[in-house]
């Protein structure tokens, strides 16, 4: 399916590895030009490359997007190359509370260090509200634009032991309706896919690893039964299957859906 998103401008965070990465290779599949950010810069080059390689046009631009200044800069610097804004924003970074020790579980809200919560709300939800004021301008000048939050599930129905997690996530949906409402005079729509578990090459051990199965990793077959359609497919879900429906989102084609959280997670979560 030809989206149009021919020449358009779009930016991923943490588009390096793993989904964010998918999904540059998706949107410049289908034309458009894209922005590849990623706080290590060998990541974004890798992946810049690669589109380049396959015939598309990319940009390396690593950054921090927890600094505010840093993102304006990104912002300007992919406008200046391309010769146009950021017309697609897909806020794809985000990080996960550290586990007490490998393998073990997540800290509960009580037993996490506030300096960790400070990590997790930073990157989560200031990283997409930075994101999403740097491009905004260019977006209402244009009367056009497309922001895609990929949030998680869990903020959707919350987790134990992903508290903070939980809300940060939370939080970007309900900012990204209260965007939606404002922008939608200007034509820019707002949505969010939210995920599950998602395996990919990213993922150094344990059950999300790419060659994990449940024949050779226990944890897995059991993360299996709470997922309808992993149960039926064998597997967790993989960037390929988040990929796509952003680029619908990032599409003209779903002009008149906004301020929407799509499920992504193989029925994990029916809302």
């Amino acid at each position: 399916m030809k989206l149009g998103l021919d020449q358009q401008v779009a930016l991923v965070t943490g588009g390096g590895q793993g989904v964010g990465r998918r999904i540059c290779l998706e949107l410049a599949q289908e034309g458009a030009r894209v922005v590849v950010n990623d706080l290590f810069a060998e990541r974004a080059e890798a992946v810049a490359r690669e589109i380049e390689a396959a015939g598309g046009s990319a940009l390396a631009a690593p950054a921090d997007i927890t600094k505010i200044e840093a993102v304006k800069a990104m912002v300007e610097r992919a406008a200046s190359h391309f010769g146009a804004p950021v017309q697609i924003l897909v806020n794809n970074a985000g990080i996960l509370p550290e586990r007490r020790e490998k393998g073990g579980r997540t800290p509960s809200f009580l037993d996490m260090p506030v300096e960790d919560w400070t990590k997790v709300i930073n990157l989560n939800l200031y990283g997409t509200m930075y994101c999403c004021q740097a491009v905004l301008p260019g977006m209402v000048e244009r009367k056009h634009g497309r922001i895609v939050n990929i949030i998680s599930e869990a903020g959707r129905i919350g987790e134990a032991n992903f508290a903070v997690y939980s809300g940060a996530k939370a939080a970007i949906a309900g900012f990204g309706k209260a965007l939606a409402r404002e922008h939608g005079r200007h034509a820019i729509t707002v949505n969010a896919v939210a995920l599950g578990a998602v395996s990919h090459e990213g993922i150094k051990d344990g059950p999300l690893h790419v060659d994990a199965t449940p024949q050779n990793n226990e944890l897995l077959g059991k993360m299996l039964s709470l997922y309808p359609v992993s149960k039926g497919a064998g597997r967790l879900s993989r960037p390929e299957d988040v990929a796509g429906i952003v680029a619908f989102l990032a599409s003209d084609r779903a002009l008149f859906i906004t301020g929407q959280t799509v499920g992504a997670s193989g029925g994990y979560v029916m809302i």
